[in-house]
């Protein structure tokens, strides 16, 4: 698996969790959810973390990574943008 797939997968899980986590907030506040959906939060957004800084990626790429959430997807989409400039 290569890094950008792998930075690819770790950015959408961490917004995904994200979402489910603040959705089960904000309803019905079930604990299950909360006790699996943190840890997995947290651990997407090492993971987007540590791949950003293995890709050949823009010091902005690595800044926007450590934003909760999205930053990941905007780190993708930094990656991808700064790759077709230089094609």
């Amino acid at each position: 698996m290569t890094a950008v797939l792998m930075l690819r997968i770790a950015a959408g899980v961490e917004a995904a969790s994200l979402a489910m986590l603040l959705l089960n907030l904000f309803t019905v506040h079930i604990s299950a959810i909360t006790s699996l959906g943190g840890p997995v939060h947290g651990m997407a957004y090492l993971v987007t973390i540590v791949a950003t800084f293995l890709v050949p990626a823009s010091p902005s790429a690595r800044w926007l990574a450590v934003i909760p959430g999205i930053g990941g997807l905007l780190a993708v989409r930094r990656i991808r943008r700064t790759d077709t400039h230089r094609r």
